[in-house]
């Protein structure tokens, strides 16, 4: 059964001629809960972790609210199992092609956090010097926040300056899992 969302409070009507923008979507149950996974004719440009289908296809739609979005497990099917497998198995790896949406500073801090290795974390200040030495760290906490590509973008090896956990959109306990299942490789 394909769902389609066509109509969204407060969206704007296209201007006629302009490209459409269509995401399929698809979810399944793992251990951190739902996780479900869009992809753009580009790539993956989500991976939300929540609780239930309904709360993680409102998400969605607020996310993307200029796109077409479509259920298709089908069309998501082998995306989907690479992020299963990941949250089952972190040493594997998650290799996705992304279609990373965002401000060219969210752009930079995403693909500094891809560079993270499984296993490791780095506070907000190390990540914010990675990324420039005026970077601020809560511009970089901002940027983390804003990722709607969990896991494949892993915001979540992302510590205070002590070492403790702060926020995480999909929530601390979903932070502190994940991160306890990489440092057991």
């Amino acid at each position: 059964m394909n769902l389609m969302i066509t109509k969204r409070a407060g969206s704007r009507p296209k201007a006629v001629g302009a490209p459409v923008d269509f995401l399929s979507y698809g979810t399944s149950e793992c251990v951190l809960g739902v996780v479900l996974v869009a992809r753009s004719s580009k790539g993956v440009c989500a991976v939300l972790l929540g609780d239930n289908d309904a709360e993680l296809q409102a998400d969605l739609a607020s996310r993307f609210p200029e796109s077409t979005i479509l259920a298709n497990q089908i069309a998501v099917r082998g995306d989907l199992a690479k992020v299963v497998r990941f949250i089952e198995k972190p040493a594997e790896g998650l290799d996705l092609p992304l279609d990373m949406r965002g401000t060219p500073f969210q752009r930079r801090v995403w693909e500094k956090l891809r560079a993270i290795a499984v296993g490791r974390t780095v506070s907000y200040m190390e990540l914010a010097r990675w990324i420039s030495p005026l970077a601020s760290p809560r511009a970089v906490a901002g940027a983390c926040a804003a990722n709607p590509i969990a896991l494949a973008i892993p915001c979540h090896r992302v510590v205070r300056n002590n070492g403790d956990l702060a926020g995480y959109r999909w929530g601390i306990e979903r932070k502190r899992a994940l991160l306890q299942m990489e440092a057991a490789i």
